[in-house]
């Protein structure tokens, strides 16, 4: 790759591991609707002015439907379950969890017949991460409840599938403008029930807010400008690299600055899941669109 395909890919590998950590710092002390709401007016705000400019928000909106199913399944969906879900899980676990994404997504390409073929190695690596997320659960879960757990798996089916949704309806559409829409349609849809709880933005210490800021302007707007980019630089399936190494940075993360416990479901689930998505979402130049599909599942 090229020095800036480098530094694109260096970034996105960073900033897309650190919502996890900035999630669990809000919703310490804000609403999960309020983290969202915030966080898709800031994206919002940053992302919408610049679709406009380029004249794409127009031609974009005839796709509305499939927009719609995008939006839901990719941010008004997915963005809540995690901040209701990180109020009792940890960053780390929840981090490693989503990194099940690009193993759900070769799974679901399959079952829509978007494959060429299940080849041995692909069936290994699935193997292989369904083993990872059964040490990692079947060690930590002490103490964890089970509807968070179900909440984290309905965010990896969201994310799994919208892609398919953005390379079957919506070829056309840029990124950046299917992401400032469904940024948009999020914030709308989840204003009635944020706007009442504002006040407890005013009541957050200046760590919340710092969370709340970095989630909309880094890890939203900044991220998905980068990662198209990055996509544009390096091809599809270089971008999908970055979905193994945003969990070891929210691993990281979270017993760093969080002091979260780097447990042995932790250490022995975090490299089979790793390995478990490499096998599996791993092909040669046939199969090259459902790995784009892949990419844009990583969540944030």
């Amino acid at each position: 790759m090229s020095r800036r395909g480098w530094a694109l890919f260096l970034a996105m590998s960073v900033i897309w591991g650190v919502p996890y950590l900035l999630i669990k710092v809000a919703v310490g002390e804000v609403s999960p609707v309020v983290v969202v709401f915030a966080r898709c007016v800031i994206g919002a705000a940053l992302l919408l002015p610049w679709t406009i400019a380029r004249g794409q928000l127009r031609p974009a909106l005839r796709h509305w439907k499939a927009l719609l199913a995008f939006t839901v399944l990719e941010m008004t969906g997915p963005w809540l379950l995690l901040s209701w879900a990180e109020q009792s899980l940890s960053s780390s676990l929840t981090g490693l969890l989503v990194a099940g994404v690009p193993f759900a997504a070769a799974l679901a390409a399959r079952l829509a017949g978007e494959e060429d073929r299940l080849t041995p190695t692909r069936l290994v690596g699935m193997a292989v991460g369904v083993v990872g997320i059964a040490v990692l659960l079947g060690l930590d879960l002490e103490g964890a409840q089970l509807l968070p757990l179900l909440a984290v798996g309905l965010v990896v089916v969201g994310y799994a599938t919208a892609p398919m949704i953005v390379s079957r309806a919506l070829p056309d559409v840029p990124g950046v403008a299917a992401s400032s829409i469904a940024l948009f349609v999020t914030a709308v849809v989840y204003a009635p029930f944020a706007v009442p709880r504002l006040g407890q933005v005013g009541d957050a210490s200046s760590e919340a807010l710092l969370s709340l800021v970095l989630l909309g302007v880094l890890c939203t707007a900044v991220a998905l400008a980068l990662f198209f980019a990055l996509i544009r630089e390096v091809g599809p399936q270089r971008a999908l690299v970055i979905t193994f190494v945003n969990p070891a940075v929210a691993v990281l993360l979270g017993v760093w600055l969080l002091d979260e416990p780097f447990t042995l479901g932790i250490a022995l689930g975090l490299p089979l899941v790793l390995a478990g998505c490499v096998l599996a979402t791993g092909r040669g130049a046939r199969g090259a669109r459902p790995a784009a599909e892949a990419i844009d599942a990583a969540a944030r």
